[in-house]
Formats: structure tokens, sequence, C-alpha cells
């Protein structure tokens, strides 16, 4: 059965977006700065992401920040060594980190359950190791330094190295990417996606074919995060290793938990939840990370369905 937004999640939604576009006239005001919303909104993009795999189609992979390193290690490396271009070097990370995305999700679209999830993470730590180790090319453990460019149309040009200025090209990706993801989640695939979630038994059995399904469902997922792998590398001018190990795909997953995993928006409130508490109070304790969990377990044990959940029920 096909849910219908009602009025009560479309004033939500409405002021989701009102606050996205805002964010640089106030951020600074509450102690922030465009920079750290910029990060929110590529974390969240590879949260929600993630979710599209575990949330919404019930396939639980723990290995996308490979290809979220992946694609920021192949827009730096185009940048610096042949190619001087941002859309260039975005293109290039996407279309890299999409096709190991694809390639390794071939090898893996037959398992299932535990095998899947610990073969997803077996094979991102090898990424993280061939990054690690391959100081030639990657620069192991110093990492990979490059620079953002503008965008230069000829007649005028984009100042990219400006923090507002990015700010507002992450949040045209990142709409375009939700706008594609909303409409891959409400095409006959994506109910079929949904289906496989609630009995993949039942699904095969009227002529879904599963493995191909989590194949492509695998890849586009892959294709998301690599958005958002390509511009977290523009962000920081800088990729390192750590970017592609197996804690940076928990942390997708753990953002996705508590934001709620089966709300559209939920991973992105997780994202910002997480990205928020890490910066303040990542200055006041070693042990931030612990009230991150604290919070993790509350969700679990008390909001099942997130923070969004909470949010939608008080709303209607």
């Amino acid at each position: 059965m096909i849910h219908r937004p009602n009025s009560p999640n479309l004033v939500l939604v409405a002021l989701l977006w009102l606050v996205l576009l805002t964010i640089p006239l106030w951020v600074a005001a509450v102690g922030g700065y465009v920079d750290l919303a910029s990060r929110v909104l590529v974390i969240g993009l590879a949260a929600m992401a993630t979710n599209l795999l575990v949330g919404h189609s019930g396939i639980n992979a723990f290995g996308h920040a490979a290809y979220f390193g992946v694609a920021a290690y192949a827009t730096g490396l185009i940048m610096k060594h042949l190619v001087p271009s941002t859309p260039v070097g975005l293109l290039a990370g996407i279309i890299v980190g999409t096709a190991a995305g694809a390639l390794i999700g071939y090898l893996l679209s037959r398992l299932r359950k535990i095998y899947f999830a610990l073969a997803t993470i077996a094979f991102g730590q090898v990424f993280f190791f061939i990054a690690f180790r391959w100081n030639a090319v990657t620069g192991g453990d110093n990492g990979l330094t490059f620079q953002r460019l503008p965008i230069n149309f000829g007649f005028g040009q984009i100042d990219l190295p400006s923090s507002a200025t990015f700010y507002y090209f992450v949040l045209a990706v990142f709409a375009s990417a939700a706008v594609l993801m909303g409409i891959v989640l409400r095409s006959p695939f994506g109910r079929s996606m949904l289906a496989m979630r609630e009995n993949e038994r039942r699904a095969t059995f009227l002529g879904i074919p599963g493995n191909r399904h989590v194949w492509i469902a695998y890849t586009i997922s892959c294709l998301f995060v690599s958005v958002a792998g390509s511009l977290y590398g523009l962000l920081n001018n800088f990729v390192n290793p750590h970017d592609l190990h197996w804690t940076q795909s928990g942390d997708f997953v753990l953002m996705a938990v508590i934001g709620g995993m089966r709300s559209f928006w939920g991973p992105l409130l997780g994202a910002a939840i997480f990205v928020v508490a890490q910066d303040s109070l990542s200055s006041i304790t070693d042990n931030w990370m612990f009230y991150i969990g604290l919070l993790f377990v509350l969700v679990v044990l008390f909001l099942p369905r997130g923070i969004a959940g909470l949010l939608q029920r008080k709303a209607s």
C-alpha cells in the first residue's frame, strides 16, 4: 500500500528546506560555521544513501565508506594530477566510486544476511588497506591534499573556494540527489525493493529477480554515497585512508538509526546530530563518542523509528 504524505509532513519538509536555504545567514549567531553546515549535508547524503540500502531495502551493508573514500580519492587525484577542474573531478569521483560499488555489488549479490554484511566489511577493508599502503599514489597515512577551484563559465565564475558559495553548491547537488533518490523509491523498482525487505521469498515468487535487484540497489546506493564522497573531498581539500575505514561505514548506519531508518529524511537529521555533537563535544572531551553511543542506545530502546518518527507523530 502506498502512503500519501500528509500535510504535517509537508510542513516539516518545508521547514527543513527553509532552514537549509538560510543556514549561512544565521549559523554564526548560534556558534557554528558554514563549513560545518556543508559537512552536515555531505555526511547526511552519505547516511541517506546507506539508508536507501539498509533501511528501505533491508540489506545489511557496512562497507559504504569504501566507495565514499574511493570517490574522494578519485576526485583529488584527477584534480591534482590530470585535470584541474572541479566539475571534472566531481564527475570522475562519482564514476569511479559507482563503478567500484557496481563491481563489488555484483560479487556480493548472491549473499544474504550476516554473510552479506561481513563481506561488505571485508571488501571495504581491502580498499582501506590499498589506500593506506599505496603511498606513491594516495600519500598513505599522510593523505592526499588538493584544492577545489572556481567553476569558470567564461562570462563569469562560481567562487567555490568561498565557504558560503560552496555551501550552496553542495546544497544544489544534495537537492538533486534527494530528488533522484525520491524518484527511485517511488518507482516500481523502489516498490520491489520494499517488497523484498518485507519478505524476499514472497517477492521472488511474484517474479522479482532477487539477486539482480540486490545488485542494482547496491549500485544505486553506491552512486549516491560516491556523490557524497566527492563532495567531502572538495569540502576538506583533503582525503586520507581513514575516510574508507569500516568505522566510517558504521557511523553512516548509526546516523540512519538515530534519525530513523525507514524515514526518508531521518538519516539527515541523524547526521546533523552526529556531526554537530562531534564538532562541539570533541573540543571538550576525548570521550565524545560515549554520548553519541548513549543517544544511540536510548533511540533503539525507546524510539524504534528514530527521532524523525517521533517528530512525525508529534506533527500528526
